[in-house]
């Protein structure tokens, strides 16, 4: 069975109080994704195990750099932390500050360098086990039923989002959902040895400590793109095994539930892109809740 119970991460998770962070060129978003990161104490944890005396301190190391930033974070809180440092290092491994990233972009690249650039590899695993989806992917050819299984992971869910009212739950449904595949989405069949209508579907066959779930929001039209605004609603807390029968982390600035729900995304209003989950905790060693 899957983990259950999912709580959404928020400022509460902080054992001190919040930190600002000075946005430098197009740092918002980066901004966002740390103040998230250092409310995920796990996280923040593993960084602080790690030896870090035996590495170089040349500025290229991304890990090294947030682990330095995350502790700023819980020192003084009279000032904004000093993170200038950790956005420069990021722009020198060609992850470039002048340019708008998503938020799932920058949550991806991070983790990627810290399986890069970490000594330890077994924590740097660690790290990555605290996201980590386990799916598997099966292909039902629909001429001569073939079956084609996949296995592999993701370290976010990506979220297709309608272009008008949603929620999370739907969301997630419809990510679960049986597709066909036909036209020029045919997929190629070994036993017919060409492309043929096919059958889709995808099953989670493990799901993470903390659960990043990523809204797509953006549409290819007439050669360019474009932001659906749409709301999507999201709870608290939810029982994933519910929704598969059928992070966001919050706003880590210390606001309350209702103004998180302002994100739910409106005609020029708040829009959120990411939301991170944590595993209730009651249900370690059972089939797990997750809460925002």
């Amino acid at each position: 069975m899957l983990s259950r119970f999912y709580s959404y991460i928020t400022a509460r998770d902080l054992q001190n109080e919040m930190r600002g962070l000075s946005n430098y060129l197009l740092s918002c978003c980066v901004n966002t994704l740390l103040q998230t990161l250092s409310a995920t104490w796990e996280l923040s944890g593993l960084l602080e195990r790690w030896d870090s005396a035996g590495v170089r301190a040349d500025s290229h190391n991304v890990p090294l750099e947030l682990k330095k930033v995350l502790s700023a974070m819980k020192s003084d809180h009279r000032h904004n932390t000093p993170h200038r440092d950790f956005l420069n290092c990021l722009d020198r491994n060609n992850f470039r500050l002048c340019v708008q990233h998503d938020a799932d972009e920058v949550f991806l690249s991070i983790l990627n360098f810290m399986q890069q650039q970490m000594d330890d590899k077994a924590l740097a695993l660690e790290i990555q086990k605290l996201y980590k989806v386990s799916v598997e992917t099966r292909l039902q050819c629909l001429e001569c039923s073939c079956i084609q299984t996949q296995t592999s992971f993701q370290l976010s869910l990506h979220l297709h989002v309608k272009e008008d009212h949603n929620s999370l739950e739907g969301c997630i449904s419809s990510f679960l959902e049986d597709q066909e595949l036909r036209g020029r989405d045919c997929c190629f069949c070994a036993q017919c040895e060409r492309k043929t209508p096919s059958k889709r579907d995808v099953k989670l066959l493990s799901l993470p400590r903390i659960l990043c779930m990523h809204l797509k929001r953006y549409r290819s039209s007439r050669g360019g793109i474009r932001k659906l605004d749409c709301r999507v609603t999201f709870p608290e807390t939810f029982d994933f095994s519910e929704i598969a029968r059928g992070g966001f982390s919050r706003d880590f600035a210390q606001v309350s539930w209702e103004r998180v729900q302002g994100t739910y995304g409106k005609y020029y209003g708040g829009t959120a892109y990411m939301l991170m989950y944590r595993r209730s905790s009651k249900e370690e060693g059972r089939q797990p809740e997750f809460s925002g």
